[in-house]
């Protein structure tokens, strides 16, 4: 009789998450493991309430599932990889990160307004600095009100009237089959996404061969790449999951290429930089980005919108 290895795999409740990581079980069962899904509940989903930087800390969504994983209660815990701290407990690491799915932002408004046809005083809801920063540098006669909850939350309260527009990450609409609710695709010219945005992040403990050889088929090498300059990029800035930071990497043709952008909370000013190399250096991509938006005075916006959350 056949004996198949068994994996536990942690994620919080919601319909997007659920989707995440029933996709990561599919995945697994195709290989022939026996998967269980063991929910777990964040700070950022019992505290529904205001915005996530008045939580008191990043990791929201995933410090619970981190601590599961430390507690050998699962073997790996699937995040939005945009959600994940770049410096996290000892003794966990990304075991695995799957093919990319849409990068961009969305615009949904009530009428079906583009983002240029918005009126001017429009309600936009969004939770995110980086997205109303960069928002208010295209259109600063834009009203930015606070919005969270989850995608079917949020899109009930734009039902409802309480905003005109709210904008949500395209990767999520469509995973959830909300893709019809989408009026707009931002140009990554206007919106460039979060770090990790569109990409799951597998979480393991390091010392965990058996799970790690388990994850392997499902890495996508040139998304962990892409994901790993834009990290280092964040690290390296200091800014952590909720600061006014945008980062793309990408490949094309071989090439490794990464965008990083920072915008000050009023969006008056954006800095960007561009660097391309070989995926190899990855990281070094990503500090180097880093160090030219410094120099053009990022550390500045940065400590602002820290001391503002």
């Amino acid at each position: 009789m056949a004996i198949f290895p068994h994996v536990r795999i942690g994620t919080r409740g919601s319909a997007l998450a659920r989707w995440q990581a029933e996709w990561t079980a599919a995945r697994l069962a195709e290989l022939g493991t026996s998967v269980e899904l063991v929910l777990i509940r964040t700070t950022g989903d019992r505290q529904q309430e205001g915005p996530v930087a008045g939580l008191g800390s990043e990791g929201v969504f995933t410090k619970e599932l981190q601590q599961a994983l430390l507690d050998h209660r699962i073997d790996l815990a699937v995040h939005s990889l945009k959600d994940l701290p770049t410096a996290g407990p000892e003794g966990l690491t990304l075991g695995a990160v799957p093919e990319r799915a849409p990068v961009a932002d969305c615009l949904i408004s009530r009428g079906d307004a583009k983002f240029a046809d918005l009126k001017p005083g429009a309600r936009i809801g969004t939770g995110s600095a980086r997205r109303r920063s960069q928002l208010w540098h295209a259109r600063r006669d834009l009203e930015m009100l606070d919005l969270r909850g989850n995608v079917d939350t949020r899109l009930r309260k734009l039902d409802d009237g309480e905003y005109d527009a709210i904008v949500l990450a395209e990767a999520g609409l469509r995973r959830l089959g909300l893709a019809e609710r989408i009026t707009e695709v931002l140009p990554l010219s206007l919106m460039l996404p979060a770090v990790g945005q569109g990409a799951l992040g597998i979480e393991i403990r390091a010392d965990d061969s058996r799970t790690a050889e388990l994850l392997r088929p499902l890495n996508h090498d040139a998304t962990f790449a892409a994901v790993r300059s834009e990290r280092a990029m964040l690290a390296a800035l200091h800014g952590g999951c909720l600061a006014p930071v945008a980062g793309w990497g990408r490949m094309e043709d071989g090439v490794l290429h990464l965008t990083g952008v920072v915008t000050s909370l009023d969006g008056v000013r954006r800095l960007e930089a561009v660097i391309s190399g070989d995926s190899e250096d990855a990281e070094h991509l990503g500090e180097f980005v880093a160090t030219e938006l410094l120099s053009k005075g990022a550390g500045t916006l940065i400590d602002a919108a820290r001391k503002s959350s």
